[in-house]
């Protein structure tokens, strides 16, 4: 299985930073443009547990799921597997933010978005789009 390429927005917005893979997933998976979203993980980051706006090294993923409620996303645990890891692909239909080892990622109806194959990274767990505030992009 492969991965759609995407910056979620981050050149269209002016952005040159490598590490925004936080804000990229988020902006796909909210279908937000990448300035909003980074917005909004900034002001969740802020409040939460890194205690700063200042994302450039990272979020954490209790920061993430505080920004992800806003927008009707609900943390689930990756399914469980006999003999192997949970992947992108284990994971349901629907607009989903994984969390993988040190990394986020867009997973739209089973498609993982990124600048660069992480297909083959574990996932931990994801943060998927529920009832009425479901959107099409």
């Amino acid at each position: 299985m492969s991965y759609i390429y995407s910056d979620g927005g981050r050149t269209a917005a002016g952005m040159k930073t490598q590490t925004d893979c936080g804000i990229r997933a988020m902006a796909i998976a909210c279908n937000i443009p990448y300035a909003e979203a980074r917005k909004v993980l900034k002001e969740a980051s802020k409040k939460g547990k890194l205690g700063s706006a200042a994302i450039a090294r990272g979020i954490y993923k209790e920061d993430m799921e505080a920004a992800l409620k806003k927008y009707g996303f609900v943390r689930k645990s990756a399914p469980k597997l006999d003999g192997r890891k949970a992947r992108y692909y284990d994971l349901p239909k629907g607009r989903i933010v994984a969390h993988m080892a040190k990394h986020f990622v867009a997973v739209i109806d089973g498609q993982l978005y990124d600048t660069w194959d992480s297909t083959g990274k574990m996932v931990y767990d994801y943060w998927i789009l529920e009832g009425a505030n479901s959107f099409k992009s």
